[in-house]
């Protein structure tokens, strides 16, 4: 269970990463891709671990 929280959070931060980016206007095709699946699997690794 430790590595499923580990992994939510590296998957969270890399979730926050992305947003971060698309707010300061660097785009290319994958990243709202990346940022929808970042956040999925983040919150089903977060929803699984309580």
């Amino acid at each position: 269970m430790r590595l499923n929280k580990n992994l939510a959070m590296i998957l969270l931060a890399v979730y926050l990463i992305v947003v971060g980016l698309e707010g300061l206007g660097l785009t290319f095709s994958l990243l709202p891709i990346i940022a929808a699946l970042c956040a999925l699997v983040a919150g089903i690794l977060l929803l699984i671990n309580r």
